[in-house]
């Protein structure tokens, strides 16, 4: 079956549904990320950040290719509290991989600890409800899937920008399997890195033989505390990107072989 043809099926079955539900349910085809929830339902479901969760609850069996995109860019509204989390603490009962599911819900201290661990706990209470087999799917896929459930936090573990905590934490764990201090080193340009790094872990006190996984909430917000001072006292910092400088050093040094290790998500 084509993949037009199976649109077109899906097409007509939710059709069908709505149907069969007058006003009560609405279909809405489009594309997920770039749909805006925040204006799919009145203002009278509005509550306080600080209150419950409102009645609206996002559920979702997801695309695996899209998966993980989208819990970032959904995370970043829980951050903003905007887009679904415009009406409030908005509760997500969402699928996912097994092996992502995983590392969503990883503690501190786990093999499947990740960015997508601490990106997503620094900001909700996530639990790993349960998991499905891939047979009860058709098409079957070749993993089994886990449903994961989202309550944001009425006040987040990092209180900064999330651009800059993903930014400590996507170099922290892009170094996996090395010390801390090697992914939190590229934050700082060469020139400065040994004695910024340094500075880093000693202000935010954590030891720097740690290894990612190893890093609690705790360290993480440390971290991002301290590296917001030193970006405000250094306005150009938080800009530095060392892949971008790496580029520039191998376009300038063609014959330079460079080491580079796998980002971890």
């Amino acid at each position: 079956m084509t993949h037009r043809v199976k649109c077109l099926c899906i097409v007509i079955k939710t059709q069908m549904l709505s149907d069969a539900a007058p006003g009560k349910l609405r279909i809405v085809h489009g594309d997920v990320l770039t749909f805006k929830i925040e204006k799919a339902f009145p203002g009278s479901l509005k509550r306080q950040w600080e209150d419950d969760p409102p009645n609206i609850h996002i559920i979702g069996n997801l695309p695996f290719s899209v998966s993980t995109p989208l819990i970032i860019k959904w995370l970043e509204n829980v951050s903003c509290r905007n887009g679904p989390f415009a009406y409030g603490r908005t509760q997500m009962t969402l699928t996912f991989q097994k092996e992502v599911a995983e590392r969503l819900t990883a503690s501190t201290g786990s093999k499947q600890r990740s960015r997508l661990s601490v990106m997503a706990q620094y900001l909700c209470s996530v639990q790993l409800l349960f998991t499905i087999p891939g047979q009860a799917f058709i098409p079957k896929p070749e993993v089994d899937v886990g449903v994961v459930h989202f309550t944001p936090l009425i006040e987040p573990v990092i209180a900064q920008p999330f651009q800059l905590v993903e930014k400590v934490v996507r170099n922290v764990f892009q170094f996996r399997r090395k010390y801390c201090y090697r992914g939190l080193g590229m934050l700082f340009p060469e020139a400065q890195r040994l004695e910024s790094t340094g500075k880093l872990l000693q202000l935010a006190e954590v030891d720097p033989t740690f290894r990612p996984c190893q890093l609690s909430l705790t360290h993480f917000k440390s971290l991002c505390d301290v590296y917001r001072k030193m970006c405000d006292e250094d306005p150009q910092l938080f800009a530095y990107n060392f892949r971008e400088d790496l580029k520039q050093n191998k376009s300038k040094n063609p014959n330079k072989e460079v080491h580079q290790e796998s980002c971890g998500l």
